[in-house]
């Protein structure tokens, strides 16, 4: 081991010149600290068990600014357990804090001669109380938050050449209900340095919006929205009470209502009267792409200027699709345009009051294609794109002229119908429509406008959080367009501090739903990308979830309504399938039910679109797959066609007829897949149809092209709402089909007289454990066998309990009354 490892020299020397410039920054507005370690200039007096453990290093930084750290290393000793507690914490009014922890950590393998056992984490714990403990010490009394890993280490090269790493990990912690708490750290056996500890909680901060002012608002929880009123500012009046909703990330959402001035103080008072027009509106510089502007900053700004709002559009499209940038200073330059195009341009002021009026619309144009000059440096590539770009709309010309010549010769039923133009170089066929999948557009903002109707923050009203999702809130409201009647919607809500990659995913969500008008598809309302939250606005399903809703409705339903909401989503699901697109993720959780049963298709996050190759498959690069819903190709080689989604069909179908079951019980994801690759099927829920049950096999062919198309399925279902008589026979008598894999948990009696002649094969099922070693006397001991029996002898999932004992009874009558056939 190094002879200097454990030297205030370790952190003195070299962490403070290499990290603390970086530690000196300036905290969001949102963020409230509670503890910042590095900001206090004495000891922090943090408790160490046992003292020999981690110890408190004094140290200066380049400016000379005491701050205090601490470390451990005791990685030549066994058995470390060592505890670093700091002070009690009061949490004032947060629910929720975030720990943000800046360490360095050693590498194992750099430390010679480790005699114990050498670490690379350590834990984080915390203990809520109503007060100070004082030295009072109890480890089992704290709730471990996270195992702390380093995404950095460093070696004894590192020491030498001062190259260290940094970590900066931040954690959530909440809800939180007591008055205070205490953070630990605890050690057993890293060689580990906390260069820094920060707590903190997020705040929505005092902000005026519409000539109203909304306090500092803290978050309720870690699931809602909070809506807070706000108060005119002086000498001004409600003209609709003003609102707004504070998010867990800090942020204030959905600006609802303002404020007017009271009469006579629109000139007077500078608290309430909004900027003057913007002016002098001059182009600077112009190309074919892009225009460069400068203003006039209002003649009278009435307060400090915030920033400036640049509206911009084409001026042959009438502002039916515009663009809106924000600027801090009085110039801006617009990119992405297109060459000799003529664009119109407003631009408003913003100040503490709100938005002042519009400037004069202004109007340029960027210079045309001809005014480009090819450099001798880049003419080669140039010529070269050039050539490139003719020869694929030569052939793009040809493919087109063959499919036109095809389509003449099938007859087409409106051979006046012209060919359709879609953005990003999309072209569909009359009679045929495709989808198109957004991940090829190189903007998502083009795709989500080209599919989606952008809508007017304004227009809706969020009522209540219902939820969460993958980019943040899921609340219900209502949607109110002009010369519309007020709708109840959906809202998704994307939230603060998100990626680019984040926007562009749900985003493109909305730019796929867009492109489907099906009544068993969730219908897309439009989105919202111009203001914050950015949202996704779709149709309101009031019962929720199918498997939710099945669950809480248990046996509630006929047979013909449960048919009925299957028909639904099979007509769904076949829609897709025209259009070329696989779902990936087809589950009952993913279907929604609104107020008159109908079931619909939605939750678009995993789907992907069909590929033109020559078994019309996408292969997926990694990531999660819902394996219990998952057909084994897909699963094995990631190959996913309408087809696995007619495997997920057949679970969906399973999941309605048992009411909501999980597929498999608690068999783990590993066993599923065994287990149906070795011909394992999911028995058919108690009092199933049989024709149900054989469509679930259908569905459950492990060759794909046995498995029926969606098309066929719909029909399927359709004679059997034509002929109800059929669903009256169940599954659990019928004999089962021999060409296919079946069950092998299937309980159905066979034609055995004795108890003897039973036991032998239940001992042989996947639950045989729970027979091995039980003996019962005689048939009606067995018969009167309940779950609650079962449970003490090892069967604890509700499906075979179910089945077993259906067969118990079964059996009794079997022994009474003569053998029941199969």
């Amino acid at each position: 081991m190094d002879c200097d490892l454990r030297s205030p020299l370790f952190l003195i020397h070299l962490f403070m010149s290499t990290f603390l410039p970086a530690l000196c920054v300036i905290y969001p507005l949102n963020e409230v600290n509670l503890l910042d370690s590095k900001a206090s200039q004495g000891e922090l007096g943090w408790i160490s068990y046992p003292s020999h453990g981690w110890e408190e290093i004094s140290g200066v930084d380049e400016h000379y600014t005491p701050i205090r750290t601490f470390q451990v290393c005791n990685v030549m000793e066994y058995s470390q357990n060592n505890w670093l507690r700091t002070n009690w914490i009061p949490r004032q009014s947060a629910q929720k804090i975030y720990v943000e922890l800046k360490f360095t950590l050693r590498d194992c393998n750099s430390i010679p001669l480790v005699l114990g056992t050498c670490k690379e984490t350590f834990n984080l714990l915390y203990l809520e109380t109503d007060d100070d403990q004082g030295s009072h010490f109890r480890e089992h009394q704290y709730l471990k938050i996270d195992t702390i890993a380093a995404d950095e280490s460093f070696t004894q090269t590192d020491l030498g050449d001062r190259i260290l790493k940094l970590n900066i990990e931040v954690r959530e912690v909440g809800p939180l209900t007591k008055k205070g708490f205490y953070l630990a750290f605890q050690d057993v056996g890293a060689c580990v340095a906390l260069v820094s500890v920060r707590v903190y909680f997020k705040k929505c901060p005092y902000t005026v919006r519409n000539l109203a002012s909304f306090p500092d608002t803290v978050p309720m929880d870690s699931q809602s929205l909070v809506e807070v009123k706000g108060s005119c500012v002086n000498h001004s009046k409600e003209e609709e009470p003003p609102r707004m909703y504070c998010s867990t990330e800090g942020e204030w959402l959905v600006p609802i209502g303002k404020c007017l001035c009271n009469q006579g103080y629109e000139e007077r008072s500078s608290t309430c009267q909004t900027p003057s027009a913007v002016s002098g509106i001059r182009k600077e510089k112009t190309t074919r792409n892009s225009v460069s502007l400068a203003w006039q900053e209002p003649e009278r700004p009435n307060g400090i200027i915030l920033d400036y709002e640049i509206k911009y559009y084409e001026k042959e499209e009438q502002e039916t699709s515009y663009t809106i940038l924000r600027a801090r200073g009085c110039n801006v330059t617009l990119g992405g345009l297109k060459p000799n195009t003529a664009y119109l341009l407003q631009i408003r002021a913003r100040t503490a009051a709100g938005y002042g009026a519009s400037s004069t619309t202004f109007q340029f144009e960027t210079s045309p294609d001809s005014a480009f000059s090819i450099s001798s440096e880049s003419s080669q590539v140039v010529l070269i794109a050039i050539s490139s770009a003719v020869a694929i709309i030569l052939l793009t010309v040809l493919l087109y002229v063959l499919i036109g010549r095809v389509c003449c010769r099938s007859k087409s039923k409106h051979p006046d119908e012209k060919r359709l133009h879609f953005g990003n170089g999309h072209l569909r066929l009359p009679g045929i429509r495709t989808y198109i999948d957004p991940h090829t557009y190189e903007d998502p903002s083009q795709a989500v406008h080209e599919f989606a109707k952008e809508l007017d923050a304004s227009c809706i009203a969020i009522d209540k959080v219902v939820g969460a999702g993958e980019f943040g809130e899921v609340c219900s409201g209502r949607l109110r367009l002009p010369s519309k009647k007020e709708i109840c919607v959906a809202i998704k809500t994307l939230k603060g501090g998100y990626t680019d990659k984040q926007r562009r995913d749900f985003l493109a969500e909305a730019s796929i739903m867009g492109q489907f008008d099906h009544p068993n598809i969730i219908r897309l309302e439009g989105v919202v990308t111009r203001s914050k939250p950015v949202m996704i606005v779709t149709e309101y399903m009031e019962n929720g979830s199918l498997d939710s809703f099945l669950r809480k409705h248990d046996a509630q339903f006929t047979g013909i309504q449960l048919v009925g909401m299957l028909r639904g989503i099979a007509s769904g699901m076949k829609y897709l399938s025209d259009m070329g697109y696989v779902h990936r993720d087809l589950a009952a959780r993913n279907i929604l039910v609104n107020s008159n049963l109908v079931c619909k298709v939605s939750d678009f996050g995993l789907s992907r679109v069909l590929e033109d190759d020559p078994e019309g498959a996408y292969t997926t690069r990694g990531g999660k797959i819902p394996i219990r819903w998952t057909a084994p190709e897909a699963i094995a080689y990631r190959k996913f066609t309408s087809a696995s989604d007619a495997w997920s069909y057949g679970i969906v179908l399973w999941e309605v007829m048992s009411y909501g079951e999980r597929p498999y019980w608690e068999m783990s994801n590993q066993d599923v897949i065994k287990a149906v690759d070795e011909g394992y099927r999911l028995p058919p829920p108690m009092d199933c149809p049989a024709t149900l049950y054989q469509l679930m096999l259908d569905c459950w062919q492990k060759e794909r092209n046995n498995r029926p198309k969606f098309e066929q399925i719909v029909s399927i279902l359709d004679k059997l709402i034509r002929n109800p008589g059929s669903l009256k026979i169940t599954a659990n008598t019928t004999s089962r089909p021999a060409n296919l894999l079946l069950d092998r948990s299937s309980l159905e009696v066979p034609s055995m007289g004795t108890m003897g002649d039973w036991m032998d094969p239940m001992r042989t099922l996947p639950c045989k454990e729970a027979f091995s070693g039980v003996s019962y006397s005689s048939c009606d001991t067995i018969a009167k066998t309940s779950t609650e029996d079962l449970k003490k002898v090892g069967v604890t999932i509700v499906g075979p309990q179910k089945k077993i004992v259906s067969s118990l009874k079964a059996l009794d009558s079997n022994t009474k009354n003569g053998p029941v056939p199969v």
